[in-house]
């Protein structure tokens, strides 16, 4: 049986690496697929507690659903956001995109 702390360490990495996508890149995709995988790393830490804890509670899974939820919401909005700011823009770098400014 694999221990809790290797799938702790797995959502940990897969956060860091979400986290710098996000921080560290300027490409408005390279950003939303940062946050997914921020969310993904959400999703195994809650499915690792639930399966370490009592099984016969279902709040891990249900959680886990409500962020699928959520990280699907996020890309149809985020993705819609980045397709028409290109079609303005002709960018999708982070930096550049001040709609707010003409």
């Amino acid at each position: 049986m694999i221990p809790l702390s290797w799938y702790l360490i797995l959502s940990a990495a897969l956060f860091c690496i979400g986290l710098f996508g996000v921080l560290a890149r300027k490409n408005a995709i390279i950003i939303l697929l940062g946050v997914e995988l921020m969310l993904n790393a959400v999703n195994v830490n809650l499915v690792a507690f639930w399966r370490y804890g009592d099984i016969s509670l279902m709040a891990g899974q249900v959680f886990a659903i409500i962020v699928f939820a959520v990280a699907a919401a996020e890309v149809a909005v985020g993705l819609a956001l980045v397709i028409s700011v290109y079609r303005r823009r002709n960018t999708i770098i982070a930096n550049e995109i001040d709609l707010l400014k003409w």
